[in-house]
């Protein structure tokens, strides 16, 4: 999931002139979220970029999608993840994105957010991104026609720099050793798209347009710059993990149940059967299952991690409290961990201990809208009600309800000291909110 910095938006601000209520919202999964960072690290190093500095952000949307905003966030939908057959594959979407970036493809646009470094950036560019890879199924009420193609302005890309950014992408890969043959796969899977009308085209059509010269410019870059790499089995099973994680919580828990003895390991099987058993809330089976994962990786913290949440949703709030904390001595810069834990401590009535958690976790992290929510509250029970109104406000601008989060803004600014750093963090949301309304 850290950088809070005040807000600077490109003059492409007139593309959100219909921006939707609600922004897409991020799918935060720390165990995901290290299995993508696992994947996109030596991509991202053939690229010359810093895997400390660019994250690899899951969008909840069942589309077929990839685009970055800024030079430090790549976003995958959860639909281009779950439709994926391998980590090369996915790793070409990451160096495909990455080399959007390098290249200088973000400056030359207009609708170009240029930073999404607080909470009321980044839910700009959620929203945004969801009118123009969603129209009407990603956000609803956006009309179609010339707003609709002025919001595609903030994720399209020309043809040329398609064409650049394939080029680079199969460069990049070699260069980390990951099978080229990844991004010819990519293209296979949208062969046809074109064929069908613009309603009908995944998003990845509307933003990275493809046709049949460039799947053949894509066959002459692997054949020119491709050698005959093997996987590498680490990312495979990274990849496995993180679809099968996702698949457990987003599909039925019967088709997970009946597909699990499929995985690619034994402890991703027991990690997708402890989901599946805890979304029929069968406690006494998904502890069982997720502690045989344990006993094949002890020392993993996103299973541990998981038993917590389990715990936590069983409102077993004291063990959970004892799991999250055993989790997060296994990786105690993790913010997602941290979050966990703190709302495990304000499920058992420790707003105290809570609110020193949750604020380390947001300074790691302020893209976690359940941790900003469990701040408020941490905050409110502990009498400070003008850091509960500026977490608040900042959950609002997350999730582009952007007229919520300027009324919070604007009741922090009243309670805290002018001029303190809170007070400056109300008044970069309730700017942001206002120039977005004047839109």
């Amino acid at each position: 999931m850290h950088l809070l910095k005040t807000l600077c938006l490109a003059i492409g601000l007139m593309a959100l002139a219909t921006v939707p209520a609600r922004a897409a919202s991020l799918i935060r999964d720390a165990d995901i979220e290290y299995a993508l960072a696992e994947l996109a690290d030596p991509i991202l190093r053939a690229a010359g970029l810093s895997p400390a500095q660019v994250r690899v952000l899951l969008v909840n949307d069942s589309s077929l999608n990839a685009f970055v905003t800024d030079t430090q966030h790549i976003f995958i939908h959860s639909g281009l993840l779950l439709k994926l057959q391998n980590a090369r594959s996915l790793q070409a979407v990451i160096a495909h994105e990455a080399a959007h970036i390098i290249n200088g493809h973000l400056t030359s646009r207009a609708g170009n957010i240029a930073s999404a470094r607080t909470a009321a950036g980044l839910g700009l560019v959620l929203a945004a991104a969801a009118a123009a890879a969603g129209g009407g199924k990603a956000a609803p009420g956006i009309a179609i026609g010339a707003q609709s193609s002025a919001l595609r302005v903030f994720l399209g890309h020309t043809r040329a720099e398609e064409a650049s950014a394939d080029q680079s992408s199969v460069r990049y890969m070699v260069r980390a050793g990951v099978n080229p043959q990844g991004a010819v796969e990519v293209h296979e899977m949208f062969k046809g798209q074109e064929a069908l009308s613009v309603s009908r085209q995944d998003p990845y059509m509307l933003s990275h347009p493809l046709n049949r010269d460039r799947m053949r410019a894509m066959q002459g870059f692997v054949a020119a710059y491709g050698k005959d790499l093997p996987d590498n089995n680490a990312a495979n099973y990274w990849f496995a993990r993180a679809q099968g994680k996702l698949s457990a919580f987003t599909r039925a828990p019967g088709w997970t149940l009946r597909r699990a003895k499929d995985s690619a390991t034994q402890d991703i099987a027991l990690m997708r059967q402890a989901a599946a058993y805890h979304r029929q809330s069968d406690l006494k089976r998904a502890l069982a299952a997720i502690d045989d994962a344990l006993k094949l990786r002890p020392k993993d913290p996103f299973y541990m991690d998981l038993k917590a949440q389990i715990l936590l949703e069983s409102r077993q709030a004291g063990a959970a409290v004892s799991a999250y904390s055993q989790a997060s001595n296994l990786a105690p810069r993790n913010a997602l961990i941290l979050g966990g834990l703190g709302r495990a401590l304000l499920a058992a009535d420790r707003p105290r201990d809570a609110l020193s958690v949750l604020e380390k976790a947001r300074d790691r992290d302020f893209r976690d809208a359940r941790v900003l929510r469990d701040l408020a509250v941490a905050y409110a029970k502990t009498g400070s009600n003008g850091m509960a109104s500026v977490v608040t406000a900042e959950r609002y601008a997350l999730q582009g309800r952007m007229k919520d989060a300027a009324l919070h803004a604007d009741r922090a600014m009243a309670l805290l000291p002018s001029g303190s750093g809170p007070w400056q963090r109300a008044q970069d949301v309730l700017l942001t909110a206002e120039r977005a309304a004047r839109r």
